[in-house]
């Protein structure tokens, strides 16, 4: 079966296969979206992704070798996802999109499940709230800029999704103990000069 026409794009027939969560296409694709490292079956009733990132397999088998892992909603290997695996892909989703809003709602969305019940079970899990860990994921993302690069705190604060710098040093300090101009000047002591000059070129 062809997935793709001439131009490497979906091909129509498989868009709308997708979009329109067609139970008879079942069994002879799946898709992958790439922002959320998920994979499902074409029947799924999860929000249509954006077509450039989109992936099709014709085997389950082939998109768990790259690495994606199996929609919690539509189970596409036909087994029910346990839930330390389902927390772990919400993981990926955070660590994947950090710079960008996530509530609980969109965090649902994006990982085919209820809030009440994601929020729930990702705390049993791992211990954190889905919140909790995306602050987590910001303030070391942000602390990896502030010691390789120049950027300045309200760059970074920008570029690790929170703009409101007087919220970003207080959430950072709290975090590890030190403000952003702090923590950088402490870590980079401790950083040999020499990776900085290299990584800090083209």
């Amino acid at each position: 079966m062809q997935y793709l026409d001439e131009e490497g794009r979906i091909r129509d027939e498989i868009w709308q296969a997708i979009v329109q969560n067609d139970a008879g296409s079942n069994g002879k694709f799946f898709y992958a979206v790439k922002t959320t490292g998920i994979f499902c079956r074409p029947s799924c009733k999860s929000r249509p992704p954006k077509p450039e990132n989109v992936r099709i397999f014709e085997r389950a088998e082939q998109a768990l070798e790259e690495r994606f892992r199996p929609c919690k909603r539509c189970k596409p290997t036909g087994r029910r996802l346990p839930d330390d695996e389902w927390a772990a892909q919400i993981k990926r989703y955070i660590e994947m999109n950090y710079a960008e809003t996530i509530t609980l709602e969109s965090l649902a969305d994006a990982c085919h499940g209820s809030p009440y019940h994601l929020h729930r079970t990702f705390k049993r899990v791992t211990g954190m709230t889905p919140a909790e860990y995306v602050q987590e994921t910001r303030v070391g993302r942000a602390g990896d800029r502030l010691i390789r690069t120049e950027d300045t705190v309200a760059e970074i604060a920008a570029q690790v999704g929170i703009p409101n710098v007087p919220y970003f040093v207080t959430l950072f300090k709290e975090k590890t103990g030190l403000t952003p101009t702090r923590y950088r000047q402490t870590h980079r002591n401790i950083i040999h000069p020499e990776v900085l000059r290299n990584e800090s070129q083209p």
